[in-house]
């Protein structure tokens, strides 16, 4: 998970008017995992929802976060061994196994110790070592059985590719649990919508984080989107890797990704740093999917939902 206090780079402006897309808004901002989180409701949240949200997120922040020395990541990362993971990572690691496939190895939750040598480490110092370590492949160093992860030399897990988005699906799961039905959650551009009426949403130029590139309806959909502009150090260096490399990607400038959940928009998102939306769908992830991804030159290539909200 993000260090807290780490700038994110949602490339997606804040949703516009997102505190009118219900009819009586509510709307509770809070600042987590490293991150400023809204949840805007058709009223305000009561205390006990907010606080099982608050709950929800530090249990998973204590689980999941290379930055914490209480986390399980730190235990997994200091012993080699077998470890019974929490019940809500299944999905997470499931698809990490499918987006390693997909784009043959260079999606890989292992990557954790590589930023840390570059400089994207607990303390944040932003400052490369002599000699970062590579990347294990993951499946040479872990076997994950659905419940159980068996490392073979410690390894450092980093979820940032898809847990931020996971994150957002279970907090939208407490807000089911409590009866609210109708709700945008905002994690730092991580979007996921419910209800009838839709939410706009602003796509931020690359380049500009004052200027829009289209606007994009956001229907009972989950809109992601990736880019390494606002978590940069030294030359070149970003918190994108390419796994097979362990070097920071250099062709994409941005990406998006709308999906049926958080988790897989989030997923997707990293991945089309990787390869195209019709070769992830080929390769079996994300068939409900639609893509968007800028590519130095510019070149834009939009599966068609974005191309039609793109501005000329």
């Amino acid at each position: 998970m993000p260090r807290p206090d780490v700038p994110e780079a949602p490339a997606v402006l804040e949703a516009l008017e997102t505190s009118a897309v219900l009819d009586v808004p509510g709307q509770h901002r809070f600042k987590a995992i490293g991150t400023v989180w809204s949840i805007t409701t058709d009223r305000a949240l009561p205390a006990d929802v907010r606080r099982a949200v608050a709950e929800r997120i530090e249990r998973f922040d204590r689980d999941w976060s290379r930055f914490r020395a209480d986390s399980l990541v730190s235990a997994i990362a200091r012993t080699p061994g077998q470890y019974v993971l929490p019940a809500d990572a299944a999905p997470l690691l499931d698809l990490y196994a499918r987006l390693d496939r997909a784009t043959d190895g260079s999606v890989n939750p292992l990557v954790g110790r590589r930023l840390e040598g570059l400089g994207y480490d607990a303390a944040y110092s932003l400052v490369a070592s002599a000699d970062p370590v590579g990347v294990p492949v993951w499946s040479d160093a872990a076997t994950w059985d659905g419940r159980v992860l068996t490392t073979r030399e410690p390894v450092m897990l980093d979820i940032g590719a898809a847990g931020k988005g996971y994150l957002v699906d279970l907090v939208a799961g407490i807000l089911r649990s409590f009866g609210v039905d109708e709700y945008v959650v905002d994690a730092g551009g991580d979007l996921l919508h419910r209800g009838a009426t839709p939410a706009r949403v602003a796509l931020e130029h690359p380049d500009d984080p004052s200027l829009a590139i289209g606007v994009i309806e956001l229907d009972n959909a989950a809109l992601a989107a990736s880019a390494p502009n606002r978590r940069t150090w030294g030359d070149g260096l970003h918190h994108i890797l390419d796994a097979r490399t362990g070097e920071p990607t250099r062709d994409v400038l941005a990406t998006w990704a709308l999906a049926p959940t958080a988790l897989e928009a989030d997923g997707l998102a990293t991945a089309l740093f990787f390869g195209g939306v019709d070769e992830l769908r080929a390769a079996g992830v994300g068939d409900r999917f639609e893509g968007l991804r800028i590519l130095r030159g510019p070149v834009v290539e939009a599966s068609p939902v974005f191309e039609a909200v793109l501005f000329a």
